[in-house]
């Protein structure tokens, strides 16, 4: 299957805001789940630094190339994040997740026990 430039750039777009998200926490916000938020600050800590430094993306946790979404062992936790995409308002899903003039992203880590 060919794939025009616009969307192929559209997915490298995408890929780039999820990435500068999830490793800087610039562009969208960050959400833990209580079971993650419940865990003691080093923890806590220790998840963060692992979603921000995770680059194990493949066909299988990465379909689209957006890395938008993985699971991964921190410690004892198994841990889900997922990135989602909503207009500014919060209210319903951005028109173009490719725009950041018109997406929020939130990015929500949660322990495996909690999806």
């Amino acid at each position: 299957m060919i794939q025009s430039q616009k969307t192929i750039d559209a997915t490298a777009r995408v890929r780039y805001l999820n990435d500068l998200l999830r490793k800087t926490g610039i562009g969208g916000q960050i959400v833990m789940a209580p079971g993650i938020a419940s865990l003691e600050a080093t923890s806590t800590a220790e998840i963060a630094a692992a979603v921000a430094a995770f680059d194990a993306f493949d066909a299988d946790n990465d379909p689209y190339g957006e890395h938008d979404c993985a699971c991964l062992q921190v410690g004892e936790n198994r841990v889900i994040w997922k990135i989602d995409y909503y207009d500014l308002s919060l209210r319903a899903h951005s028109p173009d997740k490719s725009d950041a003039a018109v997406t929020r992203r939130v990015l929500t880590i949660v322990l495996a026990t909690e999806y």
